[in-house]
């Protein structure tokens, strides 16, 4: 499995008519099993290249391979659950086949056993991102899309859940991207880094962490935390 993006430009036309560039050049490729971070500032264009990438926009300039048999799993920036459905009844939409047992194992890593029978409403933000992770791992995704999956969140809560996510990632050989703008959400889950110029988007580096996940030190971590703040400051 591989996913390669090459985006040339991509721009629109707002209600005056005028013209507006969103995405300059993107160039990457991601093979199963590691975890590639788009990070760049607030509306730089990364929601944008997500639609593309998924296929949900195709008017840009390049081209996107994507595995034709892949299955996408996708946790958006808003959790977009059925209010009308219970948590169990939102998951098993998304997954009808999945089994009582794997579902089970999802809602045990997930902290959501308690809550199977309750519907959206009744959920906390934290929990409702829970609900949407476990929706997109329960169709055991090649590929999977998170769009800043712990925006909003305190920071206790944001730990607890990329813990989770970093968990879930490893549990199965999966092509992910990561859209953010937290350069600890990037190092702490990214094997490789993507970024971002302010819009039009353009990759202005690329920094591989070649450390497992489970072992990165805090020390290590600040020194790549370090980098990437020069980075994003020289790409302004």
């Amino acid at each position: 499995m591989r996913l390669e993006v090459e985006i040339t430009g991509k721009t629109f036309k707002n209600a005056a008519g005028e013209t507006h560039e969103v995405l300059a050049s993107v160039k990457f490729a991601l093979q199963s099993g590691e975890v590639g971070v788009l990070i760049g500032p607030s509306g730089c264009g990364k929601s944008t290249m997500l639609r593309i990438i998924l296929g949900l926009d195709r008017d840009f300039s390049g081209h996107i391979a994507r595995p034709p048999e892949a299955r996408i799993g996708m946790v958006f920036q808003e959790p977009r659950l059925l209010p009308w459905r219970s948590v169990e009844q939102n998951v098993r939409l998304a997954a009808p086949g999945i089994t009582d047992a794997k579902l089970s194992e999802l809602f045990r890593i997930l902290e959501l056993e308690a809550h199977r029978s309750h519907f959206p409403g009744e959920l906390s933000l934290g929990l409702a991102r829970r609900v949407a992770l476990a929706r997109a791992f329960a169709v055991e995704p090649d590929l999977l899309v998170l769009d800043e999956p712990l925006a909003s969140l305190d920071d206790a809560l944001a730990g607890r859940l990329r813990d989770e996510i970093a968990t879930l990632v490893a549990s199965r050989p999966v092509m992910t991207l990561l859209v953010t703008h937290s350069l600890d959400d990037a190092i702490r889950l990214g094997d490789r880094l993507f970024v971002l110029s302010p819009r039009p988007a353009r990759i202005v580096q690329e920094v591989p962490i070649g450390i497992p996940r489970a072992k990165r030190t805090e020390a290590e971590l600040a020194r790549i935390r370090s980098e990437l703040a020069a980075v994003q400051l020289e790409s302004k």
